[in-house]
C-alpha cells in the first residue's frame, strides 16, 4: 500500500478517504470524493447564507443537527442546485447508497456538491461508482479526495496540525476547494475538517464558528456568494484524550490548532484565486467598532475597481477612498491614512503627491501587496485577504459552464 502520507483529511486517527471519476465531468477528471470515520463522530457545520441553497446543503444542515455522522460524500462538476424536488431525492438516494456500504443510518451521511447550477446529477453514474469509492477508501488517499472536490482549482489544498493533550496527541486535518466566488459568508467554497479529538458537541461547534469567522469570512476573491458553501468537521475521539470542554486549556489548544489549519487552507485558497496574479492583504485600523473595521476592509476587498487597479499595477488610491466611503462605516475623511506597503500615499484624507505614487509603483509590481488603512476613529482593527482581477478571470468564468 505504500507509506502513509502524513497530511490532509486522513492525518487524524480513524479516518479514511478516496476520490475517483464517476462520470460527472466530461473530461474524466476525479469528481467524486468520500471522507469516512471508522466510528461515529461528533459533527458540526456552517453553510451558505445565500437564500437559494442547493439540495445537499439543505440535507446536510438537517442531518448535522443530530450531531453524529460517519461520512461526507462530495461531488464536483455539478452543484445539484436549482434542481427542485428531484435534486433532493438524488441527494437522499446517493447518501442512502453510501450508508448501506458503511452499515449505518443514512442520516449519518453528510453530502456536498460543487459545479454548474441547474443540471440534474447523473445519478446512475454515481450509484455505480459508490461501491468502488467506499471499497477503495483508505488512510492513504487524502490527496485523491482533495483532487476530486476541485472545479476551477489548479491544485488540491490540504493542511494539518497537532497538539499534546493530557498525554495523548490530538490531530486535525483538512482539505478545501475554491476558487472563484469566494467571499465572506463563504461562497463556492468547500472545507472539510477531521480530528481524532474527543470533544463535546458544544465545544466543537463553538470552535468551528470561531475559526470560520476568523479565516473564511475574511477572504474575498470576486465578492459573490454561492448556493453550495459548506464547512464541516468530524471529531471521532480516536485520540482517546479526556473529552475537551469549552473554557479549558485543552479547548484553547484545540482552537489554536484548528485555526492554524484553517489559516493554511485560507492561504491556499486565496493564492489559487481564478486568474489571480497578486495576493492582497488589507489591514484596517483605527475604526470605532470591529463591525466598522470589517465593513471597510470588506468594501475594499470586494471592489472590482480596486482589484483591477492592482492587476494593472495602477497606484489609484482614489478607488480605495471610494470603497471606504461606500462601506457604510462611521468615518471622517480628514482622518484617513492609506499606505501601500511602507509607502504612505494618503495622510489625513489628502494625497501625498506624485513622488510617493512613484515609490508605490515598486510595491505594485510585487506578487504580494499589503494595504494599510487607518481611519483615526478608535481602537478596532480588521483584516481581509483578496486577489487582483485579471483577463484570465473573465476567460475562466465566461466559459465555465462548458468546461465542467
Amino acid at each position: 500500500m505504500g507509506k502513509k502520507v502524513q497530511g490532509g483529511i486522513t492525518f487524524p486517527k480513524g479516518f479514511q478517504a478516496n476520490g475517483l471519476n464517476a462520470g460527472i465531468k466530461s473530461n474524466r477528471k476525479p469528481d467524486l470524493a468520500l471522507i469516512v470515520s471508522e466510528v461515529d463522530a461528533e459533527s458540526a457545520g456552517l453553510f451558505t447564507v445565500n437564500r437559494i441553497k442547493a439540495a445537499p446543503v439543505r440535507l446536510s444542515q438537517r442531518r448535522i443537527r443530530f450531531g453524529q455522522s460517519r461520512a461526507i460524500l462530495v461531488n464536483s462538476g455539478n452543484a445539484n442546485a436549482c434542481t427542485g424536488d428531484a435534486g433532493m431525492q438524488d441527494a437522499l438516494q446517493l447518501t442512502e447508497k453510501v450508508s448501506q456500504f458503511l452499515n449505518c443510518n443514512a442520516r449519518k451521511i453528510l453530502c456536498a456538491s460543487t459545479g454548474v447550477i441547474g443540471r440534474p446529477l447523473p445519478v446512475n453514474n454515481i450509484l455505480e461508482a459508490i461501491p468502488k469509492l467506499v471499497d477503495g477508501a483508505s488512510p492513504y488517499r487524502s490527496l485523491e479526495c482533495a483532487t476530486a472536490i476541485m472545479t476551477t482549482d489548479t491544485y488540491p489544498k490540504e493542511a494539518q496540525g497537532e497538539f499534546p493533550c493530557n498525554g495523548e496527541t490530538v490531530r486535525i486535518g483538512g482539505i478545501a476547494k475554491g476558487v472563484g466566488m469566494i467571499h465572506p459568508q463563504m461562497a463556492t467554497m468547500l472545507v472539510f475538517l477531521t480530528t481524532d479529538a474527543s470533544i463535546s458537541r458544544d465545544a466543537l461547534r463553538s470552535a468551528l464558528q470561531t475559526v470560520v469567522d476568523r479565516n473564511f469570512h475574511a477572504l474575498s476573491v470576486d465578492g459573490e456568494t454561492s448556493t453550495n458553501d459548506s464547512v464541516m468537521i468530524l471529531a471521532n475521539g480516536c485520540a482517546e484524550n479526556p473529552k475537551i470542554q469549552k473554557g479549558t486549556s485543552s479547548y484553547a489548544d484545540f482552537l489554536e490548532t484548528l485555526d492554524r489549519v484553517c489559516q493554511k487552507l485560507r492561504e491556499l485558497l486565496v493564492h489559487d484565486g481564478e486568474g489571480a496574479t497578486k495576493f492582497i492583504r488589507i489591514s484596517v485600523q483605527g475604526a470605532r467598532s470591529r463591525t466598522d473595521a470589517k465593513k471597510v476592509a470588506a468594501s475594499i476587498a470586494k471592489s472590482i475597481l480596486v482589484k483591477t487597479a492592482f492587476f494593472g499595477e495602477d497606484v489609484n488610491w482614489g478607488r480605495i477612498m471610494v470603497a471606504i466611503g461606500n462601506a457604510g462605516a462611521t468615518i471622517r475623511e480628514e482622518k484617513i491614512d492609506i499606505s501601500f506597503g511602507d509607502v504612505a500615499l494618503v495622510h489625513q484624507g489628502v494625497g501625498m503627491g506624485e513622488s510617493q505614487e512613484e515609490k508605490a509603483l515598486e510595491v505594485m509590481k510585487g506578487k504580494e501587496i499589503h494595504v494599510f488603512v487607518s481611519l483615526g476613529m478608535g481602537p478596532m482593527t480588521a483584516e481581509y485577504w483578496t486577489t487582483d482581477m485579471s483577463y484570465e478571470y473573465v476567460r475562466i468564468n465566461a466559459g465555465y459552464k462548458g468546461r465542467t
